[in-house]
Formats: structure tokens, sequence, C-alpha cells
């Protein structure tokens, strides 16, 4: 028998039952990927992360990230609060008010850098890789039809595209709050037209929001990762930026400082800060940050056997 230590938090709030939830596995030497993904779909949480000892000594940690039905190779709700973990638990030397560390992920080394006032950080900022843009979506009626609404429910102005900092993102504008809270994905639509493409993870977003302060109001859906909605995702955030900024959405600043309110719909608000550096009209730079809060922490006693 091994007995797996494992943390719970709730990352992008600041408060309990708020943001998304993650279970954190700190000491996962010598998990084989196959229980790792069992693992993951016994907590059936959006990610379930593993901390292993990093590939290169330049490096503080390797984190491999499970979503219930797939190994996904980075993810930002997942580092954000890995990152908040680590630190509580002293496995990373913070010291106010900012410290840097490096986190391997499947995409690559990702900056963090842990901001706060006292002995635990009160903000995790991850940098994310520069965003590709593939080719507008032109057929708006099947994304109206994806997400059981009309295509006049879209925004006019604003394109349907997918866009990646790592994962990649179908982004889908619509006209106002009302419509978001009418989504419903059709999964026949997606099984026939986006399933097994670029475009199979899908974020909505309208420019209208609930909350002061906010910028947009974000949903999104990723059948493929076995997640029927996800109440905050740092993957898709640093490409939202990167959208608004890429269209116009956004003031023209050197930095572009965006907040997306999500989760609201499942009763589990959310609020992504997320940076955007360009240089004349070249995005140069993608951050993401946002709060964690400690709900606890538990034990998984697996029979090894069979695994080892």
């Amino acid at each position: 028998m091994r007995k797996l230590k494992y943390h719970l938090v709730d990352v992008f709030t600041d408060r309990a039952f708020g943001g998304n939830p993650l279970a954190v596995f700190t000491n996962a030497r010598g998990l084989p990927t196959a229980l790792m993904q069992k693992i993951a779909k016994e907590f059936n949480l959006s990610e379930t992360t593993f901390v292993f000892p990093p590939a290169s000594p330049e490096n503080d940690y390797k984190l491999r990230i499970f979503t219930p039905g797939t190994e996904v190779p980075m993810a930002g709700h997942p580092t954000v609060g890995t990152s908040f973990v680590l630190a509580l638990e002293k496995l990373l030397d913070f010291k106010a008010p900012r410290s840097d560390f490096r986190l391997e992920e499947n995409v690559g080394v990702i900056p963090i850098i842990l901001e706060g006032s006292g002995d635990r950080p009160d903000f995790v900022v991850m940098t994310q890789p520069l965003p590709v843009f593939e080719p507008e979506f032109t057929d708006r009626a099947l994304v109206a039809e994806l997400l059981s609404i009309t295509p006049a429910d879209l925004d006019e102005n604003l394109p349907a595209q997918v866009v990646t900092c790592g994962v990649p993102f179908l982004y889908v504008p619509l006209k106002n709050l009302e419509v978001a809270g009418r989504v419903k994905l059709r999964l026949d639509v997606w099984e026939s037209h986006f399933k097994g493409t670029s475009a199979a993870h899908i974020f909505v977003f309208s420019r209208e929001v609930e909350n002061e302060g906010s910028t947009v109001h974000s949903r999104m859906f990723a059948p493929t990762m076995g997640i029927s909605e996800d109440p905050a995702t740092g993957a898709a955030s640093g490409p939202l930026g990167s959208y608004l900024v890429k269209h116009g959405v956004t003031p023209d600043a050197p930095t572009v400082r965006i907040v997306s309110e999500q989760g609201l719909e499942m009763g589990r608000p959310s609020f992504v800060n997320i940076e955007i550096d360009r240089v004349g009209g070249e995005i140069t730079g993608v951050r993401i940050s946002g709060q964690s809060y400690y709900m606890g922490e538990g034990y998984l006693e697996i029979d090894m056997t069979g695994w080892e």
C-alpha cells in the first residue's frame, strides 16, 4: 500500500466554494501515468496535479496535469493553485513581497511569480506562451447551432476564432449576458463538427458583465477533457486576452489589463486577471494571475500491486 497525501484548494477566488477546485499531490514520485489518470477520474475535478522533481536543476518542479479524461500539456488554474500549495508547504521558498520560480510543464518551462505581504502568497502570476491565431471561423450558423442560440445572438462586430497559448480554444463572442445565460452545448453538433479539431474546446464570452471591475463574462466547455463546463480556465484566459487585444476590444496601451469573470452560472464565481504586453502591433507577453483559497488535505491509500 502507498499513502498519497493531497491538498484541496479553490483557485481564482478569495473564499471557500468559489473558483475552480483543484487537488494537488505534492509527492508523485514513481506514480505511473495510468494511475494518475485513474486518480484524476476518481476526484472528477476539472484538473488534478502531480508534482515531480524537475528534469533540469535550473527549474523548481515538474507538474503533470490531468483532467478526468486526459493529460493536458499546460493549464492555468492547476499552475496557480499548485504554486500556492507548494508555497504553503514551504516547498517553494516564498519571500515577500515577490519570489520568482520556474515550473516544468509539457509545453516547456512556465515562469511563475508569487506576490504577497506575509508568509504566504496572495497572488500567483503565470507567464504563458505567446498566442497563435488560426483563421477566423466563418460558419456562424454552425457555431450558433452548437450553442443552442441563433446567429443573431452572436456579437456581429467580432469573429469566432481559435487561439492558443499552449491549449487551443474556439472563442465565440456573444451579444450580451442574457445570451450567455442561455448557452447550452449540443453534444451531437459538437461530435459531428468539432470533436477532434483545434476548435474542440469552446469558450464563449460577453462584453456585458455582472461584476464591477470585470472586462468580460466567460464560460468554457471541454467535452474532450471530460469537463462539461469549467468554472475558471486559466489556460484559456491568456488566449482570451490576446484575442481581445488583437481585435481592438481593449484600450491601446503597452500593457493591457483585463479581468474575466467565469463560473457564475455554476455558482462558483471566479476572477482571472490577465495582462497582455505588446510592442507596436505585436503581442510580446501573456500573463494570468489570481488568488487561491486553501480548503484542506487528505490521503489516498493505493494498493500499488500491478502499478509499479
